[in-house]
C-alpha cells in the first residue's frame, strides 16, 4: 500500500510541485490549503506523514501542530520561509518532526520524506522497545541501558531523556520539549540542567565522551540520538 502523504501549502503552485514530486516517488498526496482543512483532514483520514507550511490562512502550521500532536503521533515536516533559530525551535517545540526551509529542492524534500517515514516504521515496529546504536543498547521496556554490553546505572531524569531520544532515533528534540518530560522530577529544571545531564550521560555510554558516536548534539536545536542501521532496532533478547 502507498504512504498517503498530506500536503498543507497555501501557495497554490509550490503545492502542485510537491504533489507531482511525491507521486512521482510512489507516494499518495493529498493537497490543501488552509490549515483548519489540513487539521480536520488529518482527523477524519490520518495520513501517513504530514507536509505542514509555517504559513496557512486560518490556522497557521504551529496551531495545527499543536493540535494535531497530543491526539497522533505522525511525522510531520515543517516547512517555512523563515530561517531564524527561534522559528525552527517553535516547530520543534509545537511537535514537528523535522524542518525544511524555502527555498528548497523537490528532491530534498522527497528524501527528508522517506527518512522520515522509515523511522517511524523502524519505531512502530519495536515491541517491545529495544533500540540498539552500535554497542549502545536502550531496553525501554526493561528499563536498562548497555554500553558494550556492560549495565550503565542512570537517575531516573537521565533515563526520561535517552527513553525520549530512543523512542525516535533521528529526531531532533529541543531542550524545552525534553523539559517537558522532565516537569515530574523538578520544576526548577532549565536547558542548562538538560545540557548537564546529557553531558552525564556521555560520560557512562560513550567511548570518548568529548567525540559523542550516540548521543549527537543538533547545532541551535537541541539532541537527537543516532540512528541505528537498517534492520539494528530489535526486540530480541
Amino acid at each position: 500500500m502507498r504512504a498517503h502523504i498530506l500536503v498543507a501549502e497555501d501557495d497554490r503552485k509550490q503545492a502542485d510541485l510537491i504533489r507531482r514530486y511525491l507521486e512521482r516517488e510512489g507516494y499518495e498526496a493529498t493537497v490543501v490549503h488552509d490549515g483548519r482543512v489540513a487539521l480536520d483532514h488529518a482527523r477524519r483520514r490520518a495520513p501517513d506523514l504530514l507536509l505542514l507550511d509555517l504559513m496557512l490562512p486560518h490556522l497557521d502550521g504551529l496551531g495545527v501542530c499543536r493540535a494535531l500532536r497530543p491526539e497522533d503521533d505522525i511525522p510531520i515536516i515543517m516547512l517555512t520561509a523563515r530561517a531564524a533559530e527561534d522559528d525552527v525551535l517553535l516547530g520543534l517545540a509545537a511537535g514537528a518532526d523535522d524542518y525544511l526551509t524555502k527555498p528548497y529542492r523537490p528532491r530534498e524534500l522527497v528524501a527528508r520524506v522517506t527518512a522520515a517515514l522509515r523511522r517511524a516504521a523502524r519505531s512502530s515496529r519495536a515491541e517491545p522497545e529495544r533500540y540498539r546504536v552500535g554497542e549502545l543498547l536502550v531496553d525501554l521496556a526493561r528499563h536498562e541501558v548497555r554500553a558494550a554490553g556492560r549495565p550503565v546505572n542512570t537517575t531516573p531524569a537521565e533515563f526520561t531523556i535517552l527513553a525520549c531520544l530512543a523512542a525516535s532515533p533521528g529526531r531532533a528534540f529541543t531542550r524545552e520539549l525534553l523539559l517537558e518530560r522532565l516537569g515530574g522530577f523538578d520544576r526548577d529544571v532549565t536547558g542548562r540542567t538538560i545540557d548537564m545531564h546529557v553531558l552525564n550521560l556521555r560520560r557512562k555510554v560513550e567511548p570518548v565522551p568529548t567525540r559523542p558516536r550516540y548521543l549527537l548534539t543538533v547545532f541551535g536545536v537541541g539532541y537527537k540520538l543516532a540512528e541505528p542501521p537498517e534492520g539494528a532496532t530489535d526486540s530480541a533478547s
